[in-house]
């Protein structure tokens, strides 16, 4: 019989409030690690003062050039980024679409969860100037 692992619940971060029940808001761990994911990426690099390499320098791109390379290292970089800062994840995989008429930079990624196996993945908007 094959073992199903269970992920438990934890207080959900950044911390909320319910405002039904004025609780913390909890996170189970697949949304936990989607946070996680989205707020290592929105946290530019040297922003927090005692973790300086925290982050990553993706805020810095939707204002450039959207050419294939600058597209390509910026799906590497946030690879890269992704599998040392958060080690929950593995086999991520990264591509980067931009839509001129809306102006806008996707970043699509995808993962898995090493506790689980269990693929997820996020898409991320950044609208460009």
């Amino acid at each position: 019989m094959e073992e199903k692992i269970q992920l438990g619940r934890g207080m959900k971060f950044p911390p909320q409030i319910d405002l039904t029940t004025g609780r913390f808001v909890t996170a189970d761990e697949e949304q936990s690690v989607k946070d996680s994911v989205y707020l290592i990426l929105m946290t530019q690099k040297g922003e927090r003062p005692v973790r300086p390499e925290f982050g990553s320098r993706i805020l810095s791109y939707p204002f450039t050039d959207t050419n294939p390379t600058t597209l390509h290292v910026l799906e590497r970089q946030v690879k890269e980024t992704l599998l040392t800062q958060e080690p929950r994840i593995a086999d991520v995989e990264v591509q980067t679409e931009f839509r001129s008429e809306e102006a806008c930079l996707y970043i699509h990624i995808r993962y898995t969860l090493v506790q689980t196996g269990a693929e997820n993945s996020l898409t991320i908007p950044m609208e460009t100037a």
